[in-house]
């Protein structure tokens, strides 16, 4: 049985060391990792593994929420050999690493938060999307995939920090093109096979999700957090998160008042 939460890392850095293997994954926010010495920074395109028994320290940033998937070292069929899997187990957990997800695996990841947080007391839920998670991450480490070098990069870390750093004003997706020292034409193209979506739907988003993030742990109003995200107005904001996330502001905060 696989043990799957989502948490949120304390700012001050914190060191212990467990009899199971873990994989830390990057949901919202940033965290940092040290795992036996090697340091790993987390962002919500990277997954870090932690072998049993290697001592590891994290800390996070304020609005950073992780994925934990503990592999239970009780449960028979995933810690013994008798595993059908389990030498593809051992080498995924033979040494600390950091993986860079792609965009199907990060947006799996993403679809399993969202329902970790629907339904939180769904454990058996929990534990067949954390499986699901695991296999698709240690068949990307033990046969990955061997992808011909383009001309042109694009990191979706350097744009996120690049989108952060600029939220409360208009960002044109002729400006993101030129911070990654491309054509429009060819952002577009790059952007939609890298990331999964359009320039346009992956700003919203981010909007949105800062939006989320200072309506559940501030005290500003709607309208200054809608300036503060980018959005022209406090009923912008609100009809995107009716449309895209389902909530309202007044929900939202709400949920905090009474958490």
């Amino acid at each position: 049985m696989l043990d799957a939460r989502l948490l949120k890392l304390p700012i001050a850095s914190h060191q212990h060391r467990h009899e199971h293997h873990q994989i830390v994954i990057g949901v919202q926010g940033e965290a940092d990792l040290s795992v036996d010495g090697t340091g790993s920074h987390l962002d919500t395109w990277k997954a870090c593994f932690v072998p049993t028994e290697a001592k590891h320290d994290y800390c996070g940033d304020q609005q950073n929420h992780v994925m934990v998937i503990n592999l239970d070292p009780s449960a028979p069929a995933m810690a013994t050999p008798n595993h059908a899997d389990y030498e593809r187990m051992v080498r995924v957990f033979e040494k600390p690493r950091t993986i860079q997800m792609d965009s199907s695996l990060q947006g799996l990841v993403q679809f399993a938060a969202s329902e970790f947080d629907r339904s939180p007391g769904n454990l058996a839920m929990h534990a067949h999307l954390a499986a699901s998670i695991l296999y698709c991450m240690a068949d990307r480490v033990v046969d990955p995939k061997v992808v011909a070098p383009t001309r042109h990069s694009l990191s979706p870390d350097a744009m996120q920090r690049y989108i952060r750093a600029n939220l409360h004003r208009k960002i044109s997706v002729q400006e993101l093109a030129s911070e990654a020292c491309l054509s429009v034409s060819r952002f577009h193209e790059v952007f939609r096979e890298v990331v999964g979506t359009t320039p346009h739907q992956f700003l919203l988003q981010a909007r949105l999700n800062q939006a989320i993030n200072l309506l559940a742990s501030t005290s500003l109003s709607v309208s200054e957090i809608s300036y503060r995200v980018g959005f022209s107005s406090q009923s912008a904001l609100t009809n995107a998160l009716r449309k895209h996330k389902g909530t309202t502001p007044t929900r939202l905060q709400a949920r905090d008042v009474v958490a």
